[in-house]
């Protein structure tokens, strides 16, 4: 039976779970909210790390309140024995009357037990509130079962005429200050942080969060078919402080191993790494969310392959003509009716330019 309430209450729960994006992998970010008499008695989120779980967290704080309390869990609550007991057997010895569940778990191990555990205790169960959110929240971690990749998002910075530096290479910077602060606060959420082997040796970049105080650092991963990169780059010699990943068809990895990187072999197709294999290599390996900051070629190849989930453009008010390195490299189009076709998501100023997302 449903609440006028459960809505609040899991909203609440949203919020908690939206904290833990980036830094969970590979669990999903869950958030738990209990509530007895119309008031919070606990609350909780994926730890760090991916435990203790949401509801441990919660109902740890709620202790002997939670007895005859409504839960609020914004994914089906866990069934399998994993380095902790399951969570819907904790809700179950915690007490708790009534258990509002936002979306189901697909993960083969829970799909439907953690509801039937609480359903089998004489818990009163709903189900379905606020879903599509949960859902939406989730995409990451529901791409990593269902479809054995991360759900990816592919960042450019462009000028107005779709620029991403001038003819010399200089790119430092097209955006504001504003831009780039979000970028970092994007980066926050997503596990890993991707360019290809061009960008890596061209601009060495730290792929890494600053400026958001202590917090782990996504997963820096690299395509790099052959290994052509110079392990006196900072991405290598910093591997040990940050994870690096390179994703390789071929080359000697024994230079970036010594340095700490991790190199994941995978297939290549007509002479590039095939992007679905890279990518399911890394679904494999627990990661959920991807944020791509490769350059064009890598751009236009993740489009042509229908692997880009989502697309965020930063556009500053600038132009820098035919001569400028375009933001995407060549797609190799028949004619009109085959380019990637995309929606209008969301847009926002951001100082003097302009954020917008684009999903398929």
């Amino acid at each position: 039976m449903s609440d006028p309430n459960d809505a609040r209450w899991m909203a609440a729960a949203l919020a908690l779970a939206a904290r833990g994006l980036g830094r969970v992998w590979p669990n999903p970010a869950v958030g738990c909210v209990v509530v007895r008499d119309g008031r919070v008695v606990g609350r909780g989120r994926t730890a760090d790390g991916g435990r203790p779980h949401a509801e441990a967290v919660a109902l740890a704080e709620a202790g002997s309140a939670a007895r005859g309390a409504t839960a609020y869990v914004t994914l089906e609550p866990c069934a399998h024995h994993g380095r902790t007991p399951p969570c819907a057997e904790a809700l179950v010895a915690a007490g708790v009357a009534r258990v509002v569940v936002a979306a189901g778990d697909p993960d083969g191990r829970v799909d439907g037990r953690g509801l039937a555990i609480l359903r089998g205790a004489g818990i009163e169960v709903t189900t379905g509130v606020m879903e599509a959110e949960a859902r939406a929240l989730q995409a990451g971690f529901l791409s990593r079962v269902e479809r054995g990749r991360p759900f990816l998002t592919l960042k450019l910075a462009t000028t107005l005429d779709g620029r991403i530096a001038t003819a010399s290479g200089e790119s430092r910077w097209i955006t504001g200050p504003a831009a780039r602060a979000h970028v970092h606060a994007r980066r926050a959420a997503f596990d890993a942080v991707m360019v290809g082997a061009g960008t890596a040796r061209a601009d060495d970049p730290q792929l890494t969060v600053r400026g958001m105080g202590e917090r782990p650092q996504p997963v820096r991963v690299v395509l790099a078919r052959a290994l052509a990169l110079d392990p006196a780059l900072g991405l290598v010699r910093t591997a040990r402080e940050v994870p690096t990943w390179l994703v390789h068809a071929t080359g000697d990895p024994a230079p970036f191993e010594a340095a700490g990187a991790a190199c994941i072999r995978v297939l290549e197709t007509a002479g590039h790494i095939d992007l679905p294999a890279a990518l399911a290599a890394l679904g494999q390996r627990g990661l959920t969310r991807v944020y791509c900051e490769g350059g064009g070629t890598l751009a236009a190849s993740l489009l042509r392959a229908g692997l880009v989930d989502r697309l965020e453009c930063y556009t500053a008010g600038a132009a820098i003509g035919a001569d400028g390195i375009p933001a995407l490299g060549p797609i190799a189009l028949a004619k009109l009716a085959d380019a990637p076709r995309l929606r209008l998501a969301e847009t926002r100023p951001l100082g003097p330019d302009t954020f917008t997302a684009w999903e398929p």
